[in-house]
């Protein structure tokens, strides 16, 4: 089996445990506008077997050892399911530990094949990064182009199946630092047993040569990053620690 892979990364410090081997593939169906790797939504990228990025990531587990270890991330890397199913699995038989940076909108709880697949998903990874983008729907949909509800949805089957998450959400100024957003947020993850770690990442523009390389406009263009104040004050929320 084949997948289409955007990049590698063999030195990852921020996704996920320790030094990670990252795997970046390719495909993205949310058009988030703050997103810098619009590179990463089409259907480009290069195909490699499960097997030849399993050899090539053991290249490096002298410096991911035991701490660390694989994260695949995209783009959206669960429109591949299949392929990091079978990566996975191959990962796991030599004891090395797997992360998966998903939105989860390919999750969809009505759909028992689909569920079907993101269990044997669940079978062979250790820890899922999940992106929250908004947790209102409408403001959602705005941001993305596409509801929450699948990665609500996603958040509450990680939960139930007892898989160890960490929550991400980009701060956006204007977008997502709304104290009765946080809030919310806050409240959902409430719900959740699995959460480990919450994390705040402040939106930047380091992806806007990308947009001007491929001949698109960026949408944030006018948008600045967040201060150290808004971000502090929104990890005691998001984090349960309450308001700075």
């Amino acid at each position: 089996m084949t997948g289409r892979i955007h990049s590698f990364e063999s030195f990852g410090t921020v996704d996920g445990p320790g030094i990670r081997f990252v795997v970046f593939l390719q495909g993205c169906p949310l058009r988030c506008l703050y997103c810098h790797n619009p590179d990463t939504w089409g259907h480009g990228g290069q195909e490699y077997t499960a097997d030849e990025v399993f050899v090539r990531a053991l290249k490096y587990r002298n410096y991911f050892g035991d701490k660390g270890g694989v994260t695949v991330t995209g783009g959206e890397p669960l429109l591949q399911i299949d392929f990091v199913i079978e990566l996975f699995k191959l990962l796991k038989s030599k004891g090395v530990h797997t992360c998966v940076d998903t939105s989860g909108i390919t999750f969809r709880g009505s759909d028992a094949e689909c569920v079907k697949k993101h269990e044997a998903l669940a079978e062979v990874t250790d820890l899922f990064l999940l992106d929250i983008k908004h947790i209102d729907e409408d403001a959602c949909k705005k941001l993305t182009g596409h509801s929450n509800r699948n990665t609500l949805d996603f958040a509450k089957f990680l939960s139930e199946n007892g898989k160890k998450m960490w929550i991400r959400q980009v701060l956006v100024p204007g977008y997502t630092d709304s104290e009765d957003s946080l809030q919310r947020t806050r409240a959902f993850l409430d719900t959740l047993d699995t959460v480990e770690k919450v994390e705040v990442l402040p939106y930047h523009t380091l992806g806007v040569v990308k947009y001007e390389k491929l001949g698109l406009e960026y949408p944030f263009k006018d948008v600045e990053a967040p201060t150290k104040e808004n971000v502090l004050k929104a990890k005691r929320i998001l984090r349960g620690e309450g308001e700075v």
